[in-house]
């Protein structure tokens, strides 16, 4: 019975990791795919903004999408850990990127649009899976 719930447990870690690496690939290729038409576009920096946190939603859309693939339960707490997983890596690989870290009212933003978004997705996960077996 132990090792059962040492293989559950590792599928829990593997999965949230796995949410959390597809989210961050996607919000890379999001991210320069934006870059790219803002570039040729010349678009101004008012749509900066929206455009991120649309990036960012559908990037942890794919990322609970990906960690409940094989496990269709605890919907709202996988996502919402997957949803502040991401954000805080993001926050770290982004400002690294960037060459600084700034811990402000926007970080904190984030983590809570981040939480309540994956939380939100992981219900729809769930229940869009339970939907598409019958």
């Amino acid at each position: 019975m132990e090792k059962t719930e040492k293989l559950k447990n590792n599928t829990l870690v593997f999965g949230i990791l796995k949410g959390c690496l597809i989210a961050i690939a996607i919000s890379l290729i999001g991210i320069l795919f934006f870059a790219f038409v803002i570039k040729m576009f010349g678009i101004t920096d008012e749509f900066l903004k929206p455009v991120n946190q649309v990036i960012k939603g559908i990037s942890i859309l794919c990322g609970v999408f990906a960690c409940l693939k094989k496990d269709n339960e605890k919907g709202l707490v996988k996502g919402l850990i997957v949803g502040l997983s991401y954000t805080i890596l993001a926050f770290v690989i982004f400002s690294a990127l960037n060459g600084k870290f700034s811990f402000d009212k926007s970080l904190l933003n984030d983590v809570l649009f981040g939480g309540i978004t994956g939380s939100i997705c992981g219900i729809i996960a769930v229940n869009f899976k339970k939907k598409t077996r019958k």
